[in-house]
């Protein structure tokens, strides 16, 4: 883009580094001097960047990066839904992740977290965890790993496709957040569901163009098997007569509830644990019915319902933990339905 003349930019390379941090710094030091109640939520930076600015900040002052954490958080909450389906509980799942960069890491990681609030050792819970990525699976002979990477890469033999690491790890979910289609392919498909009697199925890449597998190939392969939810919207499907509603595991669930609950309480911190309490908040409004068509996520037509369940939910998390700079009201319910920005004009 340097060279094109049309370029709007500036026509000089990308800051890294020492400086890049150093200007990071100051940002959040003038944040923090002008506005000392704000949360700073981090969009769209690239792994290289995301993972050690959250890292650097996540203690010391109210921030989260919703690529990482949200998405983390609404995955998580489709696995809460799906167990209800499998009828198994988080400690007994494996999951094999098709890429390794911020964003898989973090759902490993916030999955991870949740198995140890059950009792799992964090280090086995982490171990239930593996990614593969454009090299194969991460092992611990792989010398190319970053550092986030790092508490995740299984200690056996390199395996170089991911179909070969399905049957390897016998997992009980996948989960796509390549960006790559079309790697959820039918032969991947046909092993998970020779594995498990409800494989789960999570093609998270968005847009659609971009997703591992389509709803009706999860479906049709795994004979109408699949836990499924994916990143982008698809069609209902239907596969021996049964009709199935595929979910989308979209941030609009946590996101908008994560910083309402936040600006409502004044928290002082994000924590991962709001996280997985955002989750469970947005699982529990699934419902048998929804259930029994396959839909792990609410209605995206019931999405403001949804969010203030949801940030209340976190609202009361934050004021258990003591982490609010307002008093605890009488009903936490409805200081959120308070906060609440309606778009109509007054009579």
């Amino acid at each position: 883009m340097l060279d094109d003349p049309l370029y709007l930019g500036l026509r000089q390379n990308r800051t890294r580094g020492e400086e890049y941090m150093a200007f990071v710094d100051e940002f959040v030091a003038a944040v923090q001097s002008l506005y000392s109640k704000c949360c700073i939520q981090w969009e769209d930076f690239a792994n290289i960047n995301a993972v050690p600015i959250l890292a650097r900040y996540r203690d010391k002052i109210c921030t989260y990066n919703d690529d990482i954490q949200g998405t983390a958080g609404i995955a998580l909450a489709g696995m809460f839904a799906g167990l209800r389906i499998t009828g198994q509980k988080i400690t007994d799942q494996r999951f094999l992740f098709l890429g390794g960069g911020s964003a898989g890491t973090g759902i490993a990681e916030l999955i991870s977290q949740a198995m140890a609030l059950e009792g799992m050792d964090i280090r086995e819970a982490r171990g239930r965890n593996a990614l593969f990525d454009i090299n194969g699976l991460l092992v611990t002979s792989r010398t190319d790993l970053a550092d986030f990477q790092r508490p995740f890469a299984q200690d056996r033999a390199p395996v170089s496709t991911f179909v070969e690491a399905v049957k390897a790890l016998r997992p009980t979910g996948i989960i796509g957040v390549s960006t790559v289609p079309k790697l959820f392919n039918r032969e991947v498909i046909e092993a998970m569901a020779e594995i498990n009697e409800r494989p789960i199925i999570f093609p998270y890449s968005n847009p659609t163009s971009r997703s591992e597998c389509t709803a009706e190939e999860a479906y049709r392969w795994s004979g109408g098997r699949a836990v499924f939810a994916s990143g982008s919207p698809f069609p209902p499907v239907e596969v021996a007569g049964h009709k199935f509603v595929p979910g989308q595991g979209n941030n609009v669930y946590i996101f908008p509830a994560m910083g309402m609950a936040v600006f409502a309480t004044e928290a002082t911190r994000v924590t991962e644990e709001m996280f997985i309490v955002a989750a469970k908040a947005v699982a529990e409004q699934v419902t048998n019915e929804d259930l029994s068509v396959g839909l792990i996520y609410p209605p995206q037509s019931q999405i403001l319902d949804a969010s203030l369940h949801v940030a209340e939910r976190v609202a009361s998390y934050i004021f258990d933990q003591g982490l609010a700079r307002v008093p605890r009201p009488d009903d936490i319910g409805s200081l959120i339905r308070a906060r609440a920005y309606r778009p109509v004009y007054a009579e």
